[in-house]
Parts: C-alpha cells; structure tokens; sequence
C-alpha cells in the first residue's frame, strides 16, 4: 500500500528550499524587523480576515469598511518592505498553483473520461 503523506513530507521538504519560499522567507525576516512595517502588516491583516469573515456570513460590507480597506491596503503596499513580502507571496503561491494543479490531474482525467450525452 501507498502511503502518500511520505512524498507529502519530501515535497514540504523540497518546497521550504526553493527559492521563491526562502525569498519569502526572507521578505518576512526584514518585516519583523521594522515596527512600522509590523504594525501596517497587522492591520492590514485584522481587517483582511474581518472582511473575510462578513462575506463568508453573506453579511454587506459598507462603504466606510471598503474604504478603510483600501485605504489600509494602499498604505501596507507602500511600505518597500510590505511590498516585498507580497510580490514574494506571489509567488509562493504560483508554484502551490502549479503543485495543486498536477496534484488534480488525476482527479481531472477521470472526469474528463466520462463520454459526454449525445
């Protein structure tokens, strides 16, 4: 029998030394650093997971919420440091897109041999 979490541990493994995970890594390393940049970071974050949570209970943002998100997002992106964390993300999550995706092609192909009603 298969056990799947063996090569789940070697891809986490693998996956903590590419590069585009120690440059995030990395980007995080130089925000803890910075008290300003920590503190952007936490209010951005706080009123990420809050808007979050409104939509995911169907609840309607107001305007004054979308607008301090913006205003939130905008000042967290012009902090050089923030930035760079993540564009770095970004691509932290390209290569998990990419893991996912060839994850799913097995899953994919059986549907896909299904013929389709004529």
């Amino acid at each position: 029998m298969v056990n799947i979490y063996d090569d789940l541990n070697k891809l986490e493994a693998t996956f903590r030394k590419t590069e585009q995970f120690t440059a995030l890594e990395f980007t995080i390393e130089e925000v803890k650093k910075d008290a300003d940049a920590v503190a952007l970071f936490s209010n951005f974050r706080k009123m990420q997971l809050t808007l979050q949570e409104k939509q995911a209970s169907g609840e309607e943002l107001s305007e004054e919420e979308l607008q301090y998100a913006q205003k939130t997002a905008q000042l967290a992106q012009q902090n050089e440091k923030i930035n760079a964390m993540l564009l770095a993300e970004m691509e932290v999550s390209a290569v998990i897109n990419e893991i996912t995706s060839v994850i799913i092609k097995p899953v994919q192909a059986l549907y896909d041999s299904i013929p389709d009603a004529e």
